[in-house]
């Protein structure tokens, strides 16, 4: 159970300093690893009705990347206005 957080909180981070890099958006540690974890999510779902899953450590690196830049894009967007 806990090395399962401790993965999933270390993917989340490089999932989201990769998003943050794409993305061209600095926007801190904490908030890196928020996004990627979140991202996680957001990406399974979204490639999940497509079709797609993830089965490796480098496929779910890839799915966090794909939702942490789109949830940096609607964060970016909400921050402006």
């Amino acid at each position: 159970m806990l090395t399962g957080i401790i993965v999933a909180i270390l993917i989340g981070a490089l999932a989201g300093w990769l998003a943050s890099l794409i993305m061209k958006k600095t926007n801190g540690l904490l908030m890196n690893i928020i996004l990627g974890i979140v991202g996680g999510v957001v990406g399974s779902l979204i490639l999940g009705l497509i079709g797609i899953s993830a089965n490796s450590i480098f496929g779910n690196v890839i799915v966090s990347v794909i939702g942490a830049c789109i949830l940096i894009a609607i964060f970016n967007l909400i921050k402006k206005n």
